[in-house]
């Protein structure tokens, strides 16, 4: 007769349901970590993006934009943009992905094709060339070379606190072109496009920190591919045909 012990009543078990969600957690993710692997290899082949490659890190306050919401933002980038522009993208990765699939499906000439820099934190995204790591704590640990260069700005700063959004503006402020007197009429053409992107309840402040390059907010909502609670706003410092401004 075996010998029964206690401690194995306390071995947990996991249902038959549990186990399949596990087993489909853990292939969805091996899925992805293969087609990052296969995006690598490939480089710069022109290919189609999509963000279902790169997960969602909740931890790292991670929320894509919907299709509709980072096209309408990558062709307000690429607006008036030619090879001698700049444009940052800082903190918004899948505003960034759609303005390289743009630039690989419309076939856009070399003269119309700007240098693009991506900001971000998350590093599964140096696998494209334009990959700058950036960490909001450090807003100006980047290169001196794109200091007051950059034309077009899209920033959304990862986290809906005061300190975040204070030095992911710094960062803003320090890429943009100089220009004169704060704008407080609309325009579509500021010596430096910018767009900010993030929480409703921030509206106070970033119109304070964003005030020297004439941001407004707009009417514009953004929409996120899963959904959000907190109300997102778009603030910027001109006026296109997506958008005009509130205030």
């Amino acid at each position: 007769m075996s010998e029964i012990h206690d401690d194995d009543n306390d071995i947990p078990v996991l249902s038959g349901s549990a186990l399949e969600a596990l087993k489909e957690f853990y292939a969805d993710r091996d899925a992805k970590e293969k087609e990052l692997e296969n995006l690598k290899a490939k480089k710069n082949t022109g290919d189609i993006l999509s963000m279902d490659t790169f997960a969602e890190n909740w931890n790292d306050s991670q929320f894509w934009y919907s299709q509709e919401t980072a096209d309408i933002f990558a062709r307000e980038l690429l607006a008036k943009c030619d090879n001698k522009s700049r444009i940052a993208v800082i903190s918004a990765p899948s505003a960034f992905v759609q303005l390289k699939n743009i630039i690989a499906s419309t076939s856009m000439s070399a003269d119309k094709i700007p240098e693009i820099f991506l900001l971000e934190f998350d590093e599964r995204f140096s696998i494209f060339p334009e990959f700058v790591f950036y960490d909001y704590k450090f807003p100006l640990k980047l290169p001196p070379s794109i200091k007051g260069t950059i034309h077009h700005i899209i920033c959304d700063p990862p986290f809906l606190s005061e300190d975040c959004q204070t030095k992911a503006a710094l960062t803003a402020r320090w890429l943009s072109k100089p220009s004169g007197a704060s704008q407080s009429q609309p325009t579509s053409d500021p010596a430096s496009r910018v767009i900010v992107c993030t929480g409703e309840r921030m509206k106070s402040l970033v119109n304070k920190l964003y005030g020297p390059l004439g941001i407004h907010t707009t009417t514009f909502e953004p929409v996120h591919a899963k959904g959000l609670s907190n109300e997102f706003y778009c603030y910027a410092n001109f006026e296109c045909d997506n958008w005009k401004w509130k205030d």
